[in-house]
């Protein structure tokens, strides 16, 4: 069964702003890159079909594919590469609390990702109807 995993964007205070500085890192790379200190333990149900659900500003807001796990050196310390598929897919906001780290996230808990018909709203938009319940 797949595992997607959570995690924080630390940096980045919006979909727009986290889709920018991706395709200026990576505008080279077949995928975008995560690093983080902890390889997943689960990384075959990770791999088998789960995403990155991003955190931005205390809400799910987005999501990209996982496309593989790689060890890499950072700074002289061996780490974890999510290699991430660099298409970004809105989902439906949904508040969470502060974590450090990443966190497994569940298939039956992810919030469904979003028609098309709202994929050009703004994201602050987005977040208060979630807030509203009207999303």
């Amino acid at each position: 069964m797949t595992v997607n995993i959570i995690k924080l964007c630390v940096g980045a205070d919006s979909i727009e702003e986290l889709a920018d500085w991706q395709k200026k890192r990576y505008a080279k790379e077949k995928y975008a890159m995560h690093i983080t200190r902890q390889t997943p333990k689960r990384a075959e149900k990770v791999l088998d079909g789960g995403s990155l659900y991003w955190v931005i500003n205390g809400f799910i807001s987005v999501r990209q594919k996982i496309m593989d796990l790689r060890e890499v050196d950072k700074n002289g310390i061996p780490s974890c590469g999510i290699m991430l598929d660099k298409k970004l897919v809105r989902v439906e906001p949904r508040p969470r609390k502060a974590f450090q780290g990443w966190r497994y996230f569940e298939v039956g808990d992810v919030p469904k990702d979003l028609d098309t018909k709202n994929m050009d709203m703004d994201d602050k938009l987005l977040r208060k109807l979630a807030e509203l319940g009207l999303v």
